[in-house]
């Protein structure tokens, strides 16, 4: 009986074990299965993170507005400077000598003679913007600083705008050739000719533009007004003295002799006229006087007396 326990609780063993090895191979391979199975979704899951990411990462790039890179200032400088200086020839050749020797040169230039003995001179001068400072210190100290007048303008958005629409009408401009080169039929050509002149006119407008841009920003402007002392009054005072107040009492009289004779000129045919009126009322005063004279005065009538009676006497008289 113990050899049979024996043999018995052997086989049971030995089904025990075979009965845990299959168990655990079907354990392994459900496992294995299940691995399989998980890592297509966890791919797919990855997969499905990553693209949410791309997504989230390009909506913020769209968003997010990348920080603009520092541009170049483009400014545009002018300045005018009045100075007055002992000689004004001297003044201009040391202006053309500084100008000069900072890179720069005279753009324009008028000398005016006033007398014999002082002139002025008018000067327009180009230098670079590095330069522009130190020049301009050294003109103002030429002499004695009657007036100074500087401006800056900052034009950096318009030389970006002209820039990107040059680079915009260079692309027209190509495409415009480009579909010429592609033209078969006569009408399209000559449409795209007239196209291409425009679009290269606009072009070369813009190019001018730039050009003119590019000189006022990379050249600063000078204007400068050379004048020459004038001779001053040693009276500081400038209170009249007897010689000046002789010398106005003198004017003042010649000024007014020459109104008078103005006046006496422009009343001159009036004048004339009356005059003339005058004389001619003289002369037939003068005749009518005269006739008076003449005729005899008639006799004076008595009071009662016939007028064809003579007087007592009177024919005794006139008989004697």
């Amino acid at each position: 009986m113990s050899g049979a326990r024996r043999a018995a609780v052997a086989l049971l063993t030995v089904s025990l074990a075979l009965t845990g090895c299959a168990a655990g191979a079907s354990d392994s391979g459900a496992d294995s299965k299940g691995l399989s199975a998980a890592k297509p979704a966890e791919g797919a899951e990855g997969a499905g993170a990553a693209d949410r990411g791309y997504e989230a990462d390009k909506g913020a790039a769209t968003t997010e507005k990348p920080a603009p890179a520092l541009q170049r200032q483009h400014v545009i400088r002018t300045a005018e400077l009045a100075v007055e200086v002992e000689d004004a020839a001297g003044a201009l050749a040391t202006a053309r000598r500084v100008t000069e020797g900072a890179g720069g040169h005279v753009a324009n230039e008028s000398t005016e003679r006033i007398d014999e003995t002082h002139m002025t001179s008018r000067v327009v001068l180009r230098v670079p913007q590095d330069a522009y400072d130190a020049v301009l210190g050294e003109l103002a100290g030429a002499g004695r600083l009657l007036s100074r007048k500087a401006d800056a303008k900052d034009v950096t958005e318009q030389v970006v705008d002209v820039e990107s629409r040059i680079a915009t009408q260079r692309a027209s401009v190509d495409r415009v050739r480009g579909l010429m080169d592609r033209a078969t039929r006569l009408s399209d050509v000559v449409t795209l000719e007239g196209e291409l002149s425009r679009r290269q006119a606009d072009l070369e407008s813009l190019l001018a533009q730039q050009a003119s841009l590019k000189d006022r920003t990379t050249m600063a402007t000078i204007t400068l007004e050379l004048m020459e002392e004038t001779e001053r009054a040693p009276d500081s005072e400038d209170r009249p003295g007897f010689g000046d107040a002789l010398a106005g009492g003198w004017n003042a009289l010649v000024a007014a002799l020459a109104w008078a004779g103005i006046v006496l000129a422009a009343a001159a045919p009036w004048l004339a006229v009356a005059l003339l009126g005058y004389l001619v009322w003289r002369l037939l005063v003068r005749s009518r006087a005269r006739r008076a004279e003449r005729s005899p005065a008639p006799e004076p009538e008595v009071p009662g007396e016939p007028v064809g009676r003579q007087a007592p006497g009177a024919g005794a008289g006139a008989e004697e």
